[in-house]
């Protein structure tokens, strides 16, 4: 089977024999690859990874879960789990660039109201907070790290009583105008929570 160009060229190197490799000669796709998969960067291989160890709970994870359980609520790390997660929020190997993993608690969120009574305007058991999970961790970490701001943050694992999230933060001379962006909910989480 013969390919022929737009331009009305043979095209000799091609080999058409079946008509999976012609179809995919006319998508440009290869055999057995999607039609935009042909060119897949560091990242997007680091990412299926991640990917596929948290849906079959790998043994790699749940390592990396129990040794995350023996530290602190706070914890400084070198560099992140989850590379390209990070660098698309805007890690970079630099310096004043800095990691922390953060462990929330999860489960019922809800606390009780702080005045109870049977009048219907305050007949209301439970109050629910304003702040996702992520938006706490970034607080948490901005506490902890003051000399640092926040830039964003990402989850990178949970077990049964934690969910846990690695944080972005950046020396205060690299960030113009951004005290307090965790406070005030400027980073991705904050905005979402704001609804902006």
């Amino acid at each position: 089977m013969r390919f022929v160009t737009r331009m009305g060229m043979e095209n000799p190197n091609r080999d058409f024999s079946s008509a999976a490799n012609w179809i995919c000669g006319r998508t440009g796709a290869k055999p057995g690859k999607k039609k935009n998969g042909d060119k897949m960067g560091m990242y997007k291989y680091i990412k299926e990874t991640f990917e596929q160890e948290y849906h079959e709970r790998s043994m790699i994870l749940r390592k990396r879960i129990t040794e995350w359980r023996k530290q602190g609520t706070v914890a400084r790390i070198e560099r992140p789990t989850n590379l390209s997660r990070a660098r698309s929020l805007g890690y970079k190997a630099k310096e004043g660039i800095f990691m922390a993993r953060v462990a929330v608690g999860r489960g019922s969120r809800k606390r009780p109201h702080p005045w109870g009574g049977r009048k219907p305007a305050k007949n209301v058991a439970y109050l629910s907070p304003g702040k996702s999970l992520q938006r706490q961790a970034e607080e948490k970490a901005a506490r902890t790290f003051r000399n640092l701001e926040v830039v964003n943050s990402y989850w990178v694992g949970q077990d049964g009583v934690k969910k846990y999230y690695e944080i972005i933060m950046a020396d205060k001379s690299l960030l113009q105008n951004a005290k307090g962006r965790a406070f005030r909910g400027l980073t991705s989480a904050g905005k979402k929570g704001r609804k902006q």
